[in-house]
């Protein structure tokens, strides 16, 4: 699965000053962590409202709904454990400079949302596995077992893509967000996210 993702993300792997920041701002990470499993089922529950009409796009949104809030819920167990109190954060660059890329009009939108939501997923699931032989024991743990689901929702959205879209516009759409994908999170950002690029 982690070879597959890899490839998806096009060879760009997280950098390793990303994972050593990640190590020093271990409460902000999981902040960030518990806010973006809220977002992802937000997301999911959106499609599923503007696309009701489709019945393998709200069997699988629907499924991955319950999966991210119970991830949530197990993210801020483990916050609460560590005496890390819920608190708001600004949001990272990295959804909203992949969302500049979507396109106004039906059915480009939607291929470019869930393009977009693929590389959300693999993206996450790149970063679990790059910080996971490198936490504590609890948390090392929960990271590994997300691996799984995290994977699972990226190949679920891009199957989506597929499905819904025109093949030659969703491969042009993943080389597209692809290059964005890369640029956020190789380049120097001034604050950090779960998701953010290089320490500046």
């Amino acid at each position: 699965m982690l070879d597959e993702i890899l490839e998806f993300l096009g060879g760009q792997a997280t950098p390793a000053a990303w994972v050593d920041e990640a190590l020093q701002q271990q409460e902000l990470l999981l902040l960030d962590h518990r806010i973006l499993e809220y977002k992802a089922a937000q997301t999911a529950m959106t499609l599923m409202g503007r696309h009701l009409m489709r019945p393998e796009l709200v069997a699988k949104m629907s499924r991955l709904v319950r999966e991210e809030l119970v991830h949530m819920e197990q993210v801020t167990r483990i916050m609460l454990k560590r005496g890390i109190q819920p608190r708001a954060l600004s949001a990272s660059r990295y959804a909203a400079g992949l969302r500049e890329l979507l396109r106004p009009n039906e059915p480009q939108r939607l291929t470019d949302t869930l393009v977009v939501g693929a590389f959300i997923e693999a993206r996450s699931c790149e970063r679990f596995a790059a910080l996971a032989p490198h936490l504590d024991e609890e948390l090392g743990r929960f990271y590994t077992g997300l691996l799984e689901s995290e994977g699972r929702h990226y190949r679920g959205y891009l199957q989506l893509a597929y499905l819904y879209g025109e093949r030659e516009d969703v491969d042009a759409t993943v080389l597209r967000v692809r290059e964005t994908d890369n640029h956020l999170i190789a380049t120097p950002d001034s604050q950090f996210r779960f998701h953010s690029g290089v320490p500046a």
